[in-house]
């Protein structure tokens, strides 16, 4: 399940991408898919075994562009403490990655600081009124360990992005049709994921990304400014020397 736009973040051969917080490396695979060099960053081993894992299994089965010797690795870090240089990467994914840290502001810096002058970078977020809705009905859903720590408005998040140093960009919605899952989730425990209506709801999302039917990618992109489940901003790092107006 993809959230970036790729034709918003476009990436490829020659370019170097950290996708920071990678979990399970959704985004990561699509960009070595599109040739690019990825570095999968997080926190978790698991999480990095398995992604590691996939590299390498794209690699076998043919699934990486043969020409420009695209690379792939992943790498154990935190997010406030990066082992990269200044400047080190061409682009940068955040996706779902600072609700979950209380210094979030201080992640902000470090993504700046990695990303080369005029690179860019894409953050996703929980979007404000389906995130509001969980919270509202499942305490455990944002206070287990590990969970969400804040909801955004894209005012606030975007206002922390430009504090940052960043040049803000456009922005969309995505996932429209998986914040009603996560509302029944929360409605009916966000563990049991045998009860009847989330196990349907969940089916349906699995057919759904299966088969992208028509009816369903329309039903979606309609929704999307409304339901949201994520929020997805487009940024850009100021060229060395350039003195332009952020905003």
């Amino acid at each position: 399940m993809i959230t970036v736009d790729f034709s918003l973040l476009p990436v490829g051969p020659g370019d170097r991408v950290l996708d920071l917080g990678c979990g399970g490396g959704r985004h990561a695979f699509e960009v070595y898919r599109r040739g690019a060099d990825i570095v999968a960053f997080d926190r978790n081993e698991n999480d990095l075994a398995e992604v590691d894992a996939m590299f390498a299994a794209m690699r076998t089965s043919g699934e990486v562009p043969a020409e420009g010797g695209a690379s792939a690795e992943a790498v154990k870090g935190d997010a406030l403490d990066m082992p990269f240089d200044d400047d080190s990467f061409d682009r940068v994914i955040a996706s779902e990655v600072f609700e979950h840290i209380p210094h979030d502001t201080a992640a902000m810096a470090e993504l700046y600081r990695v990303l080369r002058p005029g690179g860019t970078a894409a953050v996703t977020v929980p979007s404000w009124l389906p995130e509001r809705l969980c919270w509202a009905l499942s305490e455990e859903y944002h206070t287990n360990e590990g969970g969400h720590i804040r909801i955004y408005t894209r005012a606030e998040l975007e206002a922390k992005l430009k504090a940052a140093g960043f040049f803000i960009g456009p922005h969309h919605h995505a996932h429209a049709l998986h914040a009603p899952y996560w509302w029944i989730k929360c409605a009916v425990g966000t563990s049991d994921d045998d009860h009847p209506l989330a196990s349907a709801y969940h089916r349906m999302l699995v057919w759904d990304m299966m088969k992208a039917p028509r009816t369903t990618r329309t039903a979606e992109r309609l929704l999307n400014p409304l339901i949201g489940k994520s929020v997805v901003v487009y940024l850009r790092k100021p060229p060395r020397g350039r003195a332009e107006k952020n905003g």
